[in-house]
């Protein structure tokens, strides 16, 4: 009769046990629904990986999970995401963890991750039961997140003085119209598909994957502003069923267009640019030095690179002064080549050329520029073409990065002659080469190139001293009056400015390296030889004509650089064109 009790107690401490375990083994499978949780909340996808359970684990692997989720939160257009309670019990065994997240379009959200837990939780051998269902908060089982997104129409593009430069559009309808006609369209630019290099981004930002976005010209630095805010439905949709199926909305918002953009272009420069270029494959860029504003792009202004040639030297004669290596009185002998590694490089024509450094700059003398640039050295050549833009990726989107090999890659005296005058491996923009210019005319600081009329004027950086900068106005200015550019003479201006000519080919005995120059003080034209070590004149055909300049030098408002492609000698054939392109905007600007 004593041993029921016993049997009785027993059968109770049984009952507690289970219910108190079963209370142990809920706590751990919230404890680790809630660690899953909070590394959601901080991008840990390592270790929420490694809470899931044996058999998830073999139905995605890491890499996979981590993709999940960051495609959900830009699905979603997440910029925060934070865990706003404790975890608590679902129904059907589940756990719910609350949170909050922010969108950039479908405001903040309010939702819950339910999460089963597998096996003892208790006995560390569980685990969470995962599926796509838990990439996103407020999904259900078998949901998985999706959205349906659209892009207003497309905003209008205004010049400087608030005339249309081009109309609003919807991105079905392809390319602009302008009221300046075929003037416009080297500027404006092109929408197209989505580039893979910023498909990411732009789906965190909304944008539809097969929407249109600007590509080239105005329509890609400034894709974010003409496009306006996307709008659309977050959606849960049952997996497998796309877009069709059963469908909850978890969010929506609707699209917004932006207002018309000011940018920063002049009809006159502009219209003067393109009938200045004419048919003529090549670019020009013109812009205000102090602000950086770019005033008219025509060809292949922004997103073409060719070798430089000599409009290199505004670089090389900055880091000769800025070294202390020579200065403008500085003189040299007379001679009809220079000697690197061995090898002749003849001047043009292989006449001689020399004297002191300002007139050595303004007949582009390369018997002077190539030893000069070899006493510089590749480590301060690459450095200050560097601090003037080179090898920077451009804050204008759409623009080109112009580049030069690292300092240790130029080696021998013959690879670092043939850079100081824009050859051997340096591939420019006339963007990249009108920056040059523009950052001499502004004292030595680099401006940032906008489209963007509102936009603070910027300084990139300095890239040589004011004094330096000063010197080597000066000695453009002697480049204009009595050198190779005396075609881009403007009467009663004076004009600052640098020819170059860059040889295309390579079928000589001298590395494929380019000198030009010309014979005389009096030279109004300058031809590059291609490194033929005889002094033969190149082909005009093999050749790229460049010319840089701005006006009035000493108080500079417009910076022009023109690059003509296979168009024989810089002083020749750019120059004029700038000259053009220089009067119309000193014109407009008046």
């Amino acid at each position: 009769m004593r041993a029921r009790p016993v049997i009785a107690l027993a059968a109770i401490a049984f009952v507690i046990g289970a219910i108190l375990g079963a209370g142990h083994g809920s706590n751990a499978a919230q404890v680790l629904a809630g660690r899953f949780v909070d590394a959601w909340a901080d991008g840990d996808y390592a270790t929420m990986y490694g809470d899931i359970d044996a058999p998830s684990k073999r139905a995605v692997s890491a890499q996979e999970l981590a993709d999940d989720y960051r495609h959900a939160l830009r699905t979603a257009t997440a910029t925060h995401v934070r865990v706003t309670g404790k975890p608590r019990s679902a129904p059907g065994g589940r756990i719910a963890v609350p949170v909050r997240v922010r969108t950039r379009l479908f405001g903040t959200l309010q939702l819950a991750f339910v999460i089963k837990v597998s096996g003892s939780s208790a006995a560390g051998s569980g685990g969470i039961v995962w599926s796509r269902s838990l990439e996103f908060p407020g999904l259900r089982t078998g949901e998985v997140l999706t959205r349906k997104m659209s892009l207003p129409r497309r905003a209008s593009i205004l010049t400087r003085d608030g005339s249309v430069l081009g109309e609003g559009a919807a991105l079905e309808a392809g390319q602009r119209e302008s009221p300046l006609g075929a003037s416009a369209g080297a500027v404006l630019g092109e929408v197209g598909p989505l580039p893979a290099a910023l498909a990411p981004q732009l789906e965190a930002e909304g944008v539809p994957s097969d929407a249109l976005v600007g590509v080239s010209g105005i329509e890609a630095a400034l894709d974010a502003r003409l496009r306006g805010t996307p709008g659309g439905e977050l959606l849960a949709v049952a997996a497998g069923s796309g877009t069709d199926g059963p469908t909850r909305v978890l969010a929506s918002a609707a699209p917004k267009a932006a207002p018309a953009v000011h940018t920063t272009i002049s009809p006159q420069v502009q219209q003067a640019a393109v009938t200045a270029l004419g048919g003529q494959l090549g670019g020009v860029v013109a812009l205000q030095p102090s602000t950086g504003q770019i005033l008219a792009v025509a060809g292949l202004g922004i997103d073409d690179l060719q070798p430089p040639g000599s409009t290199f030297k505004m670089i090389t004669l900055s880091g000769v002064l800025q070294a202390g290596i020579a200065n403008p009185h500085t003189t040299f002998p007379y001679a009809t080549y220079a000697t690197l590694d061995g090898v002749k490089l003849s001047n043009a024509n292989g006449e001689e050329c020399g004297g002191s450094l300002a007139l050595a700059f303004a007949v582009s003398c390369n018997s002077v520029f190539t030893p000069l640039g070899v006493k510089l050295g590749a480590s301060r050549l690459v450095a200050m073409a560097e601090a003037y833009g080179f090898n920077h990726t451009p804050d204008l989107p759409g623009a080109v990065e112009s580049t030069l090999p690292a300092a240790s890659h130029i080696q021998g005296e013959l690879e670092v002659g043939s850079t100081a005058i824009g050859q051997g491996e340096v591939q420019a923009s006339p963007l990249q080469m009108a920056t040059v210019a523009a950052t001499i005319a502004d004292g030595g600081r680099r401006p940032q190139p906008t489209f963007a009329l509102d936009a603070h004027p910027h300084t990139v950086a300095t890239a040589t001293s004011a004094s330096v900068a000063r010197t080597v106005r000066r000695l453009m200015i002697g480049v204009v009056r009595e050198g190779t550019g005396t075609s881009a003479a403007i009467p009663g201006v004076t004009v600052a400015g640098k020819t170059g000519t860059a040889e295309l080919g390579t079928a000589s005995s001298c590395s494929g390296s380019s000198e030009e120059g010309s014979a005389s003080e009096s030279s109004s034209s300058e031809e590059s030889h291609g490194g033929s070590c005889q002094g033969a004149p190149s082909d005009p055909a093999n050749t790229d004509a460049w010319f840089a300049a701005f006006a009035p030098a000493l108080h500079p408002r417009i910076v022009v650089c023109v690059l003509m492609v296979k168009d024989g000698a810089g002083g020749a054939t750019a120059a004029p064109v700038a000259r053009e392109v220089l009067e119309a905007g000193l014109h407009a600007s008046s």
